[in-house]
């Protein structure tokens, strides 16, 4: 297991010397010993105004390392209980806080405040969204049908992998107990806008169809859809003439293809758990987990909400 150690003096000096040799940071950490990352923030942190000098450096870290970790006060840690009981993540807490308040406080000390609460009887870590460790199977038999003229996301535009533009959605369904009814999943990738909706039955003309009326209003700014090749999407032609849209499927096993839905679905799955009868799901109730969505802040948004 990689250990890391900080800089000496002689390592600040060499660094110096081979920078001035036009040295690149990869060469220097291979010479010197040390990961390139670590040669990086040593650059970074460590320069003055006439660039990289060892004994300057030297002393910027003797002084940073001497320097008391600031205190968090009592107010933040109140805020960061705030937000825990709305469900953010420590990650999503920490990264709020420094983008708004300038405030350092890592995910780290959150989930360490959050063991400590439990320990001492509090319930702060039931507002965790993953409390249990969850095994996924890998290499089973895929018994789900497979639907005709699927195009593979292997040729879907590379644009889309890099989300740097609004009009790609992932599809997929969240099925309730007995897999009787299901909630319609859209997430569009760039914005990660969600669209919710029930379905009583799981036919595949009827999931269909709920793709089709979501995405109609935003027709015009709709690329692609990529969705899971499961039966419940068999009859996806019509969603690409009703739509005028491109549809990818992704293959087998292959749920990280769908990353930023099935995110969602964990969320979602918060609020309508697996072991709930999706025919008490209400409308409603969805849009009360879609606003709840867009007032998350999103790591891929740089912590900002959809509000």
């Amino acid at each position: 297991m990689r250990t890391y150690t900080q800089l000496t003096r002689e390592q600040r000096y060499q660094l110096s010397a081979l920078l001035k040799m036009g040295h690149s940071q990869t060469e220097i950490a291979e010479v010197i010993g040390m990961h390139k990352s670590t040669i990086s923030r040593e650059i970074r942190r460590n320069r003055g105004q006439r660039g990289y000098r060892p004994k300057q450096a030297h002393y910027m870290a003797k002084e940073r390392r001497n320097k008391p970790a600031p205190r968090i006060q009592v107010e933040t840690w109140e805020l960061i209980e705030s937000k825990l009981r709305d469900d953010w993540s420590p990650e999503q807490i920490s990264g709020r806080l420094k983008r708004d308040k300038d405030i350092q406080v890592s995910h780290e000390s959150i989930y360490l405040y959050i063991l400590a609460d439990k320990r001492a009887g509090g319930d702060l870590h039931k507002h965790l969204r993953c409390q249990n460790k969850r095994r996924k199977r890998y290499g089973s038999y895929d018994r789900r049908g497979k639907p005709p003229n699927r195009v593979s996301i292997d040729e879907r535009p590379g644009i889309v992998d890099r989300r740097q533009r609004v009009g790609d959605w992932e599809v997929d369904t969240i099925i309730g107990k007995g897999h009787r009814q299901a909630v319609v999943t859209l997430t569009e990738r760039k914005s990660c806008f969600v669209l919710l909706r029930i379905v009583k039955h799981l036919p595949a003309i009827l999931v269909n169809n709920v793709v089709i009326d979501l995405l109609q209003q935003f027709m015009d700014r709709s690329q692609t859809i990529t969705g899971a090749k499961g039966k419940e999407c068999a009859e996806h032609e019509q969603i690409i003439i009703d739509l005028d849209i491109d549809l990818f499927f992704t293959q087998t096993n292959t749920a990280w293809a769908l990353g930023a839905n099935e995110y969602m679905n964990g969320l979602i799955r918060h609020y309508v758990p697996k072991n709930r009868d999706f025919a008490s799901v209400t409308d409603d109730e969805l849009l009360l987990i879609i606003t709840w969505l867009k007032l998350r802040p999103g790591k891929c948004l740089y912590f900002r909400t959809q509000f």
